[in-house]
């Protein structure tokens, strides 16, 4: 970590909590990479961590695991420390990306599996198994070797034997990236049931927004191995901090210094904003606000006005996104009929607009 005069110092490992629930302070350093991210958590709080590929995420999660060493810093989970403990030792539970099952064991065996290494007989751990594989929907393939099963009763067995050892935490490494988008949506749901009644901690890593947004109570959203932003899912959609967020959340952001309802941009850019700030802020607007014109519009009511080329058209769900350079560089979203009216092309001229109602100014 640094000073604010930049000056290197140790990273200072904050006291260690004895409250139920995690209290981590994640130090690894391996090589150019450093990672230092703080994870605090109460039973039952469903934490997403989010970011781009390398920026640390499953680093982090290897580390609660016990597979990846600190170089600094505690893991406690409710008043234990986690991190003087064999990972084979940890109350944690993994369900990893590819799931990982025995392929010679079937389901049953599978979830039995964890029970059996925590000292349970043979008949207890399957009996264990067979509730288990109850409550997810899968009593009819018990029997079946993974070879057998679909992408999400895969996922959900998985789930399962990692459940069948009551863990104190739970942690999911991208469990939803190997299924197709229709089973992806299906399983999503049913794995949001099954965190919503897991009565201890949980720890998601994810590159998918919704994901994100839909199974987690709390985002930590880690670049280039720390904390960029952490609240709420509803909080981060609205006040990105970062490009990064915004693109996934699917917004224009702009850093600027306000002076009332302007906000003046770096490059000398004004946007208009119905907010009255002063002072260092972000400015945010999704792209289905922007309206495109080949000519300058006259009587237009839009406050912001910028002459920008079209510098890319990909198609995004039902509609055609813009992605343009000049005046402000942003992306525009708008009807495949009205792309087709405009005639837009890579290389296109237009007038982009937007309303200053529709923008959203808040404190840098």
């Amino acid at each position: 970590m640094t000073d604010t005069d930049g000056t290197l110092r140790p990273a200072r490992t904050d006291p260690p909590s004895r409250r139920p629930g995690l209290d981590a302070r994640l130090l690894v350093e391996r090589g150019a990479f450093r990672l230092d991210v703080a994870l605090r958590a109460a039973p039952g709080d469903v934490i997403a961590l989010l970011g781009p590929n390398g920026a640390g995420k499953t680093t982090a999660l290897r580390a609660l695991a016990g597979l990846e060493p600190l170089t600094d810093g505690h893991i406690l989970l409710d008043g234990v420390e986690l991190d003087r403990l064999a990972p084979e030792a940890r109350p944690v539970g993994v369900v990893f990306q590819d799931y990982l099952l025995f392929p010679h064991l079937s389901a049953l065996d599978n979830v039995a599996f964890g029970p059996r290494c925590r000292g349970a007989s043979r008949a207890r751990a399957r009996a264990e198994a067979a509730g288990w594989l109850d409550r997810m929907g899968l009593s009819a393939h018990a029997s079946a070797k993974p070879r057998r099963l679909s992408g999400g009763q895969a996922q959900r067995v998985a789930l399962a034997r990692a459940l069948a050892t009551r863990p104190r935490l739970l942690l999911l490494d991208e469990p939803l990236a190997a299924l197709d988008a229709r089973t992806r949506l299906d399983v999503r749901a049913q794995l949001r049931h099954h965190l919503a009644g897991f009565e201890a901690v949980a720890v998601l890593v994810t590159h998918d927004p919704l994901d994100a947004m839909v199974l987690a109570d709390h985002l930590v959203v880690v670049e280039d191995g720390g904390i960029v932003q952490e609240g709420a899912p509803a909080a981060i959609a609205r006040h990105p901090r970062t490009d990064y967020i915004a693109h996934l959340v699917g917004l224009n952001l702009y850093r600027g210094r306000a002076d009332a309802h302007t906000v003046r941009l770096d490059g000398g850019t004004v946007i208009t904003t119905s907010e009255e700030l002063s002072g260092p802020v972000f400015v945010a607007f999704p792209p289905s606000a922007v309206t495109l014109h080949r000519e300058r519009p006259t009587g237009s009511s839009a406050r912001n006005l910028w002459r920008c080329e079209v510098a890319g058209l990909e198609t995004h769900g039902d509609r055609i996104r813009a992605a343009l350079t000049g005046g402000l560089p942003l992306a525009a979203d708008l009807t495949t009929m009205a792309a087709a009216e405009l005639n837009l092309h890579t290389g296109a001229e237009v007038w982009a607009s937007v309303k200053a109602t529709q923008t959203h100014a808040y404190p840098a």
